[in-house]
């Protein structure tokens, strides 16, 4: 068993890297988790569900509960020959440390384990409880992962009360910005139904390529909202449009488009589905619908934890973080619903699910350095 105790954050995140693991395998990376806490004192549960494994870790039994959260799986490579360096075999070189999962998020994962160890070193009773909720589940549908942890977690009365997700939030600098909230995700997928026929005999057939489109451009033109201070207007967007038989003398029987919502707290996913419903009712009344409703908006305003995050950022990192609701969703959306005052605090985001994924050799210490002296300015 390799010896990770003693390890950098950089040291850990390597070790963590070299388990190849895509989603929704973990490959791995929670026995080496749970071992490195379990040595902390923490008591370990494993938690799987359906192909996905999950760790919950906790130290203490008294006082508040912070916890930090994230995820262990990461996206495919691609090509690996298209990679500087192989994206398992994890380097340090030109001022980088290379490899799938460094921004997101094993880098982040590395210095939150090391950030406990040196914070118990000072403090062996902090006078709060501190947990670890992993999942390997986040790149993927996210059904099976911190979903149903905190459906487990809420069915035994546990309250996490500070969480910080270790997701790689920071845009030029560790702590530049910080995620405090996010906005709600509404997919959906509609079907417009017309009649097949062939071009030169349009009266003999329904396009529903007209029909369709027409509905798209109306929504796409509409204002939604106009956002707010912390989060900016509802933004629709269409993702995806098939029609056609692949024959340039046939009308199609059917067109399909795929879109999304990114919404802010001024709109919910029954009104948004309404609007869109009617839309489609006067343009393509032959439709079907799929919704996925990924995650509501959340934000944190004001407590304990947004002020603990602005003094260790600025004392470690050396700016002032921006707070921002802005990005996609994170497993921040299962968490903060039960009140927990949240943020996603992480590396920089630059090459997250690219090749060559990347971050400064540097990141992972003062990211370190800055998880220590949040839970220091907690424990007052």
């Amino acid at each position: 068993m390799t010896d990770t105790l003693g390890m950098s954050p950089n040291q850990l995140a390597m070790h963590l890297i070299r388990q190849v693991s895509i989603t929704p395998a973990d490959a791995g990376c929670q026995q080496i988790i749970a071992e490195y806490l379990e040595t902390l004192g923490f008591d370990c549960e494993h938690l799987r569900y359906g192909e996905v494994d999950n760790l919950w870790a906790v130290r203490g039994d008294s006082g508040p509960l912070f916890c930090f959260a994230g995820h262990t799986d990461v996206v495919p490579t691609g090509p690996a020959e298209n990679w500087t360096h192989p994206p398992f075999d994890p380097v340090e070189a030109d001022g980088w440390l290379w490899g799938r999962g460094s921004a997101d998020m094993k880098g982040g994962l590395a210095a939150m384990l090391v950030a406990v160890r040196d914070f118990l070193a000072l403090y062996p009773d902090p006078g709060m409880r501190l947990a670890f909720l992993i999942t390997s589940d986040e790149e993927g549908p996210a059904q099976d992962g911190t979903k149903r942890v905190m459906q487990t977690l809420n069915e035994r009365g546990v309250k996490i009360d500070y969480c910080v997700v270790g997701e790689p939030s920071s845009r030029e600098q560790v702590g530049d910005v910080v995620r405090h909230g996010r906005r709600g995700s509404l997919s959906g997928q509609v079907t417009v139904r017309g009649i097949q026929g062939h071009v030169a005999y349009p009266q003999n057939a329904d396009n529903p390529i007209p029909r369709l489109t027409a509905a798209l451009t109306e929504l796409s033109a509409r204002q939604w909202d106009e956002g707010d201070d912390d989060f900016p207007p509802t933004s629709f967007q269409t993702s995806n449009f098939n029609a056609g038989t692949g024959a340039n003398n046939v009308i199609p029987g059917t067109a399909e488009a795929w879109f999304n919502f990114r919404y802010s707290p001024h709109q919910t996913p029954e009104g948004l589905q309404a609007v869109v419903s009617e839309v489609f009712q006067r343009h393509a009344p032959e439709h079907a619908f799929f919704w996925r409703d990924s995650g509501r908006p959340f934000i944190t305003r004001g407590g304990k934890l947004l002020e603990a995050v602005r003094r260790a950022v600025t004392e470690k990192a050396g700016i002032n973080p921006e707070f921002s609701t802005s990005g996609g969703t994170s497993d921040g959306r299962f968490i903060a619903p039960t009140g927990t005052e949240l943020v996603e605090l992480g590396p920089t985001n630059a090459t997250i699910h690219a090749v060559d994924e990347r971050i400064g050799v540097h990141e992972l210490e003062t990211l370190r350095q800055s998880y220590q002296a949040i839970l220091e300015h907690l424990r007052h």
